[in-house]
């Protein structure tokens, strides 16, 4: 009933946006910021260090201004803001259609749980038709690549990956369950060609700004130091400011993530009783894959056959982002948009009880409320911590391939039976 609960769920939408774009005030936060930033580089300004608007410099890859620019021009230099609406509202619904198309390919999702994943969601409207953030852009640029990567197109996927990171470096937090799989499918030379493609996008597309001034664009747009405010911080409010700043914190949680990312591609992406180094080998050199035994082990043993392997690309790539965004250093109100979509398949790829799927509904809903309290509190930065640390842990529980049983041989001589019992 996928297409069908979708197909009407972005009816439903299109009604929804139109009605928010009308009765809700917009609320400027970045838009200006964004149409000035870009009108430095309509101006001829090639020096990114130069490019600025009222909310500071720009701290965005060169895609962001390609794209943007567009928008500049489509809304009359960034005044119609009315029209910048709608052409969101459009953006929300394509989302939507290429989010559904993955579910519908893993066909792990019961339907009516795309209800929580729409029209629940007050937030996500927001972000999208209300504030014009940019992160909804590299996001459905991303999943327009996951659906590549669905479809066995692996070259022009990692072409729109490089896109999105080039909207916005989040998408970074992906890029570790992207070479996973791509040394899966294609082993250590296989894959070069691979992120060659993804190396030459981010060049060409910043190349005029790199040969004007290259260190500035490098530092500008890929800064991985920036700090963030702790006033709009949505997960670590329960911190005190001075730790929230804190480099040894910021540390931690980078040994964090990179501990969390070695665990699950060792022990819930691989296949289990496999040295993870036979990645580096030709796919051709490899051992074959034993039968499935159960359909727990689908993630694990049936990643050439159908849905066993959309499943297995989707679980890497959501489970690496999802694991950088636990460990992040600060997560804003626009940033929920970053993993909100891929938060049903998390919570569902996994075998579920009749009676399991109420507390993942009300995981969901939980997750929502602490998104939509403002400004956070202790309280809300906690549960939200609390319930991301229960998706984590149903991930790794639930993923696990199930163990062998062992089955003793028969026996050399058969027992003889009475021709009564046969």
């Amino acid at each position: 009933y996928t297409p069908l609960v979708a197909a009407c769920l972005c009816l439903a939408e299109g009604g929804v946006n139109l009605w928010v774009i009308r009765r809700v005030p917009y609320t400027e936060i970045d838009w200006k910021a964004y149409m000035e930033e870009v009108e430095g580089f309509a101006n001829g300004t090639l020096d990114y260090t130069q490019l600025k608007g009222d909310t500071g410099p720009l701290v965005y890859p060169a895609g962001f201004v390609y794209i943007f620019l567009g928008l500049y021009y489509a809304t009359g230099r960034g005044t119609d803001i009315r029209l910048a609406q709608y052409l969101f509202a459009g953006l929300y619904l394509l989302n939507l259609l290429l989010v559904f198309r993955i579910y519908y390919r893993t066909n792990k999702v019961p339907p009516y749980v795309f209800f929580f994943m729409c029209c629940a969601s007050y937030r996500i409207h927001s972000i999208f038709v209300l504030r014009l953030f940019n992160d909804p852009v590299a996001m459905a640029i991303l999943f327009l690549a996951i659906n590549f990567f669905l479809e066995e197109h692996w070259s022009w996927g990692c072409f729109l990956f490089s896109l999105a990171v080039s909207v916005k470096m989040n998408i970074l937090l992906f890029a570790p369950g992207l070479l996973f799989l791509l040394l899966q499918r294609f082993g250590l030379l296989g894959c070069i060609p691979k992120l060659c493609i993804c190396a030459i996008l981010q060049v060409v597309l910043g190349l005029p700004f790199l040969l004007v001034n290259p260190l500035g664009y490098l530092t500008r747009s890929f800064d991985l130091s920036r700090q963030f405010q702790f006033k709009w911080t949505v997960n670590w409010r329960l911190l005190p400011e001075e730790v929230f700043h804190n480099r040894a914190f910021h540390i931690t949680l980078l040994l964090a993530h990179l501990a969390g990312l070695g665990l699950f591609a060792l022990h819930r992406w691989h296949r289990p009783k496999e040295s993870i180094l036979t990645l580096l080998k030709d796919p051709a050199q490899r051992k074959p894959a034993s039968p499935p035994l159960t359909t727990n082990n689908i993630l694990w043993q049936r990643s050439q056959q159908g849905r066993g392997k959309s499943s297995q690309i989707v679980l890497v790539l959501f489970s690496s982002n999802f694991l950088g965004v636990c460990c992040s250093r600060s997560l804003h109100y626009q940033f929920y948009v970053w993993y909100f979509h891929t938060l049903p398949y998390l919570l569902w790829c996994t075998p579920t009880t009749k009676l399991a799927h109420m507390p993942k509904v009300l995981l969901l809903g939980v997750i929502e409320l602490c998104w939509n309290t403002y400004p956070s509190t202790v309280c809300s930065s906690l549960s939200l911590h609390i319930c991301h640390g229960l998706v984590l842990l149903q991930l790794w529980y639930g993923t696990a391939p199930p163990a062998v049983t062992h089955i003793p041989p028969p026996a050399r001589k058969p027992t003889a039976i009475s021709k009564k019992a046969r």
